[in-house]
């Protein structure tokens, strides 16, 4: 048996493997279209009878090569890309929703998950439930209904930055006989791998640390293989009866293991076209062979950023599992003892005012609506991407007023640290 690899080694050269005279690099494989010999070779292409490649709005090769290696990363069967984070959550779902059916969710979502949740999703008659992260086993259990077909939920929440106890989670929902849902953005698997907690499908917003450098928008999808979808064949009809678009196809009796992501580049990715450019996962695989070493500066930096603003007289609070201080210090020990990430949530003691004095006097760290990739930056919701709610309103939705999301980069932690320590002065 060979030996397992280390997640550094994985990270520099998981998902390919170059023979004899090919390029040490993932290729580019530019190209929107791919050649057969016969008409035969192609329609087996199209009855899901043979691997290979027609069309890049369904799969491309340099595509695969990247997924394969964030598969890899998280331990599971099969992944895919897609073009952004918020599709790879809808194509996640959606793979197993329809009309009439129920998704419980946590409440402190990205606020873009929630809209694509609770907006989007109800207008094609998909219901959503909230709850509190939480929440107990009761709890959950209560929001279930006959109709329920997966929990979804964020490992480390975006802003709050709260962290999910898996392992209840998969619990209540294996129990019940749905698939646990987990978005894994802010930890990557370099500091938790959902699946071996029980977590069933793992998204990613590969724009944040895979890439890491805020040079390409994309997302990920990885399955485990481990639900097993023929259980509840009438829970589960688009995975477990035929597919009449392909001929009368059964993706778990066709696919075994594969279904979930046979099924989602097969059906939704040739209906909605969300791939990812093969330009874009080249870049995402120059981000990913260095995700290992920059996930622990991430980490050493905020830690040291975050015992600064601790110890603060203008600093009301400070959100950061990685401080013994912080309520999920203890479940950030046992899901990522590694650490965590480098973003935490933080609020001054001067008011709205006294806040934005304080980002408008920043030098190094700017204000973003990003987050999660080399360059320190800051975001205060209340003045920017909730804005036009009030005060109340934001508290209802989750979120204090004066909560402000900085992201810590791969500057020198005492630069980032000396910019916060004279924008509180000024802000005075």
């Amino acid at each position: 048996m060979e030996k397992k690899k280390g997640i550094g080694t994985l990270c520099v050269q998981a998902g390919y493997k170059p023979g004899r005279g090919e390029s040490r690099q993932i290729p580019i494989i530019q190209s929107t279209t791919f050649k057969y010999e016969t008409s035969d070779q192609m329609g087996r292409l199209f009855d899901l009878e043979d691997s290979g490649y027609f069309y890049t709005r369904l799969q491309n090769p340099t595509d695969d090569l990247v997924a394969a290696k964030i598969t890899a990363l998280e331990g599971g069967f099969a992944g895919m890309l897609t073009s952004s984070g918020q599709a790879a959550n809808w194509f996640a779902c959606l793979n197993i929703c329809q009309a009439g059916d129920h998704i419980v969710s946590t409440n402190n979502i990205y606020g873009g998950s929630f809209n694509l949740l609770g907006t989007s999703f109800r207008k094609l008659g998909i219901d959503v439930t909230f709850i509190h992260a939480d929440s107990s086993e009761e709890e959950i259990r209560a929001a279930l209904r006959p109709n329920t077909k997966l929990i979804f939920a964020e490992v480390l929440s975006n802003p709050s930055v709260e962290v999910l106890d898996i392992e209840r989670y998969a619990r209540v929902a294996h129990a019940f006989g749905v698939p646990l849902i987990v978005d894994n953005t802010f930890a990557t698997p370099v500091n938790c791998r959902p699946i071996e907690f029980g977590a069933d499908i793992v998204t990613h917003s590969t724009t944040k640390y895979m890439d890491g450098h805020g040079v390409a928008v994309g997302g990920a999808i990885v399955d485990s293989g481990n639900f097993p979808w023929s259980d509840w064949p009438e829970r589960f009809p688009g995975l477990c009866t035929p597919d009449a678009s392909y001929h009368g196809l059964v993706y778990t009796q066709a696919f075994g293991k594969g279904a979930f992501i046979t099924k989602a580049v097969s059906q939704l990715m040739r209906d909605f076209g969300a791939q990812q450019g093969p330009q874009n996962a080249f870049y995402l695989n120059l981000g990913l062979q260095s995700l290992h070493v920059r996930m622990q500066r991430h980490c050493e930096s905020a830690m040291q950023v975050a015992r600064f603003l601790q110890g603060h007289p203008d600093v009301a609070w400070v959100r950061y599992p990685g401080l013994e201080s912080d309520p999920y210090h203890a479940l950030a020990q046992k899901y990522m003892p590694g650490g965590t990430c480098g973003v935490m949530c933080i609020g001054l003691k001067g008011g709205r005012d006294f806040d934005n004095r304080f980002m408008d006097a920043l030098q190094l760290i700017t204000i973003e609506t990003h987050v999660a990739d080399c360059y320190s930056c800051i975001l205060h919701p209340a003045s920017h991407t909730h804005r036009q709610l009030s005060d109340e309103q934001l508290r209802e939705a989750g979120i204090d007023p004066g909560l402000m999301r900085l992201s810590i980069g791969l500057e020198d932690a005492a630069d980032i640290i000396d910019d916060l320590d004279q924008a509180l002065r000024a802000a005075h």
